[in-house]
């Protein structure tokens, strides 16, 4: 299974996401494709994002059962830990310093 979530990207990279998948909320698409298809998605992913961001997830077979990539700005960001992958979160800048 794969899941991808798109924010701000153009309509023809979404376009091209609902031929292969199923978007099931706007931005949020789902399926089951092969690895081949999951990586030239993710190649038309960095090619079409421009300045949007998209997460991809993927079931696989380790220890937390899924992996993931990023793509685009975004506060979340994956970091390694020991082998294990999280989500580091930066807050947000002050405002009154600018």
């Amino acid at each position: 299974m794969i899941v991808v979530i798109t924010e701000s990207v153009p309509p023809r990279l979404r376009g091209r996401l609902a031929i292969w998948l199923l978007e099931v909320r706007a931005g949020v698409y789902l399926g089951k494709v092969s690895k081949r298809v999951r990586e030239m998605l993710w190649l038309q992913i960095t090619k079409l994002a421009e300045d949007g961001n998209v997460v991809m997830a993927w079931s696989t077979n380790n220890e937390s059962g899924f992996e993931f990539q990023t793509h685009g700005q975004n506060r979340r960001k994956p970091v390694d830990f020991d082998g294990l992958r999280l989500v580091a979160f930066t807050p947000m800048e002050d405002r009154k310093t600018s």
